[in-house]
């Protein structure tokens, strides 16, 4: 089973995640199937979460892994440098870049798998 590295960063967005999907710590605990004070000590930062407790709390959140584990947006995370040719501008190409990007990192969250 993997382990995600949770920093005090991540608890806090598992946090923000619980109280925005309007849930008791204890109504979470309860969704999750994770007790309540092992919930409490990951969202404190002070018990690394594992990826099927953070699929569960997503889950039971509305939220994605992605949102719960990772600092930042896909966007703010992808660095690109590219050639402009054919009149194209570079901020189109980033724009359809970034959407390609984002549809990978929902399908990777949704753990469903690419075609080759």
């Amino acid at each position: 089973m993997g382990v995600v590295t949770m920093t005090t960063d991540a608890g806090a967005r598992i946090e923000r995640a619980r109280v925005a999907a309007g849930l008791s710590q204890r109504a979470l605990a309860d969704a999750t199937g994770i007790s309540q004070p092992t919930l409490s000590r990951i969202i404190s930062g002070d018990r690394s979460a594992k990826m099927p407790e953070v699929v569960a709390i997503a889950w039971a959140t509305g939220h994605t892994v992605a949102q719960l584990a990772e600092d930042g947006s896909v966007a703010d995370r992808v660095q690109c440098v590219a050639r402009a040719t054919s009149d194209s501008g570079m901020e189109g190409m980033r724009e359809a870049l970034l959407h390609f990007v984002e549809l990978d990192a929902y399908l990777d969250d949704q753990a469903i798998p690419a075609t080759v």
